[in-house]
């Protein structure tokens, strides 16, 4: 199996090595990520001007563009051939409505959009833990190795998309349970201050409404939140 691996954190984000490290042992790795960090960009794409794409090492390209644009020049302009798009790892939750905002997420659905299988992954964070990366190396492992197994990727030759969601936990955390559930559509707690000119955003990421079962809940919950996007 030849396997891309791209985010939207950049291609020096640890994020995308911790990727590297959970999918080594399936196959071929090929990097095609943007050159800077684009969290939050959705799926933009670049349809003017020059995208600016660079070979910094074996089989690792920085692309000068959004994390659609890396999915779309890896396939379409370096004409990489590969079985399945990994996006990730991404430092902070990309659940519920953030499907629609994240670039991590774009990345992936482009694949698909594209022929190829893919699953985006991320890890959410909390603001009174300490980011340990070896536990969602572990975890993605785990599910790569069962959903590369199966007949997760295709459904009726068609490609699919999956969303993970890894729970922030301790570092001495066990492996928490991974669960099958549907994207929450419930909107974030949008909130804004007044300033000088204009207004500051305060919503409080944590403090979303979730629906009971959802990725949200199930993944603020402490648990491993999978969702088919597509």
């Amino acid at each position: 199996m030849r396997i891309l691996l791209t985010n939207d954190d950049g291609i020096e984000a640890p994020g995308i090595e911790a990727l590297r490290q959970a999918a080594e042992e399936f196959g071929e790795l090929v990097v095609a990520a943007p050159l800077v960090g684009l969290s939050g960009c959705g799926h933009q794409t670049t349809t003017k001007g020059s995208i600016d794409v660079k070979k910094i090492g074996p089989d690792r390209y920085s692309v000068d563009g959004t994390p659609a644009d890396c999915t779309r020049v890896a396939l379409h302009a370096l004409e990489l051939e590969v079985d399945l798009v990994l996006s990730g790892i991404n430092a902070g939750g990309n659940m519920g409505v953030d499907t629609y905002e994240s670039g991590t997420v774009a990345a992936a659905r482009e694949a698909v959009l594209l022929g190829i299988p893919a699953i985006a992954v991320s890890q959410y964070v909390r603001k009174d833990l300490e980011l340990v990366w070896d536990n969602g190396i572990e975890w993605t492992r785990v599910i790569l190795r069962e959903w590369l197994g199966s007949d997760h990727l295709l459904d009726n030759s068609r490609p699919v998309l999956w969303n993970i969601n890894l729970p922030h936990l301790p570092p001495s955390a066990t492996k928490p349970d991974h669960v099958l559930c549907q994207c929450d559509h419930s909107p974030h707690p949008v909130k804004f201050q007044a300033t000088e000119g204009g207004f500051t955003y305060t919503g409080n990421y944590h403090d979303r409404p979730r629906l009971r079962g959802s990725d949200v809940d199930v993944c603020m919950g402490g648990q491993i939140a999978v969702t088919r996007l597509l």
